[in-house]
């Protein structure tokens, strides 16, 4: 079965992880998906990840974070732009998720970030999905 959209696959894996309370989900990787998910560890919603190669693309093995009562930190994730309908953000209208308590991972020309660091850098691009 091909898949048309890989971002929404990666999001909605994550989610039903956070739902069910994994410790851990695998993805298909790729390079932008390892992108994402570095920026996903470095701004503190999972523990860690790593890259498993295979004779195909190879896995990315994510390991969910939780509070002390067992919430996932991602409370919220969901697809922004997507094959139909992208959307495109200068750099004067960079999203802000829930007054900056959560991030909009974007891809611009330098790269994949959030917006914050999109806002730094002084660059727009697609925003792919948003986090909280």
């Amino acid at each position: 079965m091909s898949m048309t959209d890989p971002i929404a696959d990666y999001l909605t894996r994550i989610r039903n992880a956070c739902m069910a309370r994994h410790s851990k989900v695998d993805i298909p990787a790729s390079n932008l998906l390892k992108k994402v998910t570095q920026i996903l560890q470095d701004e503190g919603y999972i523990r860690s990840f790593t890259t498993v190669e295979d004779s195909k693309q190879g896995t990315i093995r994510i390991y969910l974070k939780y509070d002390k009562d067992k919430k996932p930190i991602i409370e919220g994730i969901s697809r922004a732009s997507r094959p139909g309908l992208r959307q495109y953000v200068g750099v004067k209208k960079l999203p802000r998720v829930l007054n900056g308590l959560g991030i909009a991972v974007m891809t611009t020309p330098k790269g994949v970030m959030t917006e914050k660091k999109a806002k730094q850098a002084s660059v727009g691009g697609e925003v792919l999905c948003y986090i909280w």
